[in-house]
């Protein structure tokens, strides 16, 4: 079978709970028609680069597809009817991913940023300290950070910053290809 990937939009406004009802009803559209669907990230509601059908904020959701051609063409058939998806963009790829994509890595990275500063912002404060955040005795000393150097992390950010721009290049070009049929 050939592997796609597909990235999905949906209304900003619309429910969670409906939005995974909605990525379920594709998924199970995939699998009578012989295919699976190997892995699938909830990104959230992000902003859009412009309005589409009046809408500036959207869900964004990606498909790990293990499909025969004719179930993608089914689901995508499905997904140009419904007025609750706004775009889909199927790529067509060598081999599908196990890891988590950019934007998930992306994600995982800031929730631990805020984690690491709501820990600091609740520490109790000393009084004998003014306004300095000071480990009560009964917490755990914290962990030792790993050491990067700044080459390691700006090559992450920049692999991070290159896959993202890509995804959005191709998203645009399916923009003007649409406009122009339209």
């Amino acid at each position: 079978m050939t592997h796609y990937r597909s990235l999905v939009n949906v209304p900003g406004d619309m429910p969670t709970e409906k939005v995974e009802s909605l990525i379920d009803a594709y998924k199970s559209v995939i699998e009578q028609n012989g295919g699976k669907v190997e892995k699938t990230e909830m990104w959230g509601v992000k902003s859009l680069a412009y309005r589409i059908r009046k809408n500036r904020k959207a869900h964004f959701a990606l498909l790990n597809i293990d499909a025969p051609p004719a179930a993608l063409a089914e689901m995508e058939r499905q997904m140009r009817i419904s007025e609750d998806v706004l775009r889909v963009m199927t790529v067509r790829v060598e081999e599908l991913e196990s890891e988590p994509s950019a934007m998930m890595q992306k994600r995982d990275r800031d929730e631990r940023k805020d984690r690491e500063r709501g820990r600091r912002r609740d520490a109790p404060l000393d009084a004998t300290v003014t306004g300095h955040p000071v480990r009560a005795e009964s917490q755990p000393a914290p962990e030792p950070a790993m050491h990067r150097e700044p080459h390691e992390i700006y090559d992450a950010e920049t692999k991070l910053d290159a896959y993202s721009e890509a995804i959005l290049n191709e998203l645009r070009a399916i923009n003007d290809r649409l406009e122009h049929q339209s």
